[in-house]
């Protein structure tokens, strides 16, 4: 039986994206297949039954690295492509293949505002590392398994059986909007809202929940697994450029996608290739700014913020309405 090694560090988002590659390699060769990455991320990779082994590092690649080279790999397919990926490559001294990042594509994109960037999602670019093992895309998009153990029991946090999830978290400042937007968004809202972000989200949802009324917040009580589950449950789901909206798409749930500073052209918007209408995106257009950085900051460059305070709250509240 063939060997395969996936590599791919961080973040949740990018993970999660990686998930048709691994689906399609162990249905179309049958192979063991093995996954590096961060510790911190083990816990999305651990429900998958598609992957036979997942191998974590703390900081550097030598911690594993011997390890790995014992397993003798017959191919590795490298899904991050950065000089650490290189350094594991260049140890195990086995074929491999590289997802293409395009980063000077992104820079002119980022830095001179022209868009070179092929029309191809960054889950069909990862599939160039796969070619020459003959993988396919089978289109049936995003996994993400949630354990028995972390389904959510509604009841037991008072909250109604139909809400919608509101991930009002984001690594950069400037991929979130600004709280009194969200409010806006949320008072316009005809069902219950349940917020959803991690521990360092807590500020900004405990000044939301305070200006709002039918609003529940599980921010900062719920596992990464949990907050799927949330997901899983509701009617739809209102999201910034984060990692919960790549869950929110495995899950294939109706996604409200509102983007500041980096812009879908990027290749990471919603993958649901079976069912595209199920997201639809809010950009401000025709800001010459805009996209400026391929990741975010920590404020606008500009001061201005024009790409998610200008987002038409109107046109967002009435998607979010419409059964």
């Amino acid at each position: 039986m063939p060997r395969y090694l996936v590599i791919r560090f961080s973040s949740i988002g990018d993970i999660v994206l990686t998930t048709p590659v691994i689906r399609c390699l162990k249905h179309q060769t049958q192979a063991e297949i093995h996954f590096v990455t961060k510790q911190s991320y083990a816990g999305i990779l651990e429900n998958n039954p598609y992957i036979d082994k997942v191998y974590t590092i703390e900081h550097e690649v030598t911690e594993i690295a011997q390890e790995l080279k014992e397993e003798d790999y017959d191919f590795v397919i490298d899904l991050h492509n950065n000089l650490r990926s290189l350094r594991l490559k260049k140890h195990l001294k086995k074929p491999s293949a590289s997802f293409p990042k395009l980063n000077p594509k992104k820079f002119l994109l980022t830095k001179l505002k022209w868009n070179l960037m092929p029309d191809l999602h960054v889950v069909d670019r990862y599939f160039v590392a796969a070619q020459q093992l003959n993988i396919k895309n089978d289109g049936k998009g995003l996994d993400y398994f949630i354990p028995v153990s972390a389904e959510v029991d509604l009841e037991t946090h008072q909250i109604p059986a139909e809400y919608i999830a509101f991930s009002i978290g984001a690594k950069f400042a400037t991929k979130r909007l600004p709280n009194e937007k969200i409010i806006e968004i949320i008072n316009r809202i005809n069902l219950p809202v349940v917020l959803l972000g991690g521990p360092e989200d807590e500020v900004n949802a405990t000044e939301i929940t305070r200006a709002c009324e039918n609003v529940f917040s599980l921010v900062g009580k719920l596992s990464l697994d949990e907050s799927a589950s949330v997901l899983q449950q509701a009617q739809k789901v209102i999201t910034h450029d984060t990692g919960l909206m790549h869950i929110a798409a495995a899950l294939k749930k109706p996604i409200i996608s509102i983007w500041g500073n980096t812009v879908p052209a990027l290749g990471m918007y919603p993958y649901l290739p079976e069912n595209e209408e199920l997201y639809t995106i809010f950009e401000v257009d025709d800001l010459k700014c805009r996209p400026c950085s391929k990741i975010g900051f920590d404020k606008c460059p500009k001061g201005h913020f024009k790409c998610m305070v200008d987002q038409d709250v109107k046109r967002i509240v009435n998607v979010v309405n419409t059964n």
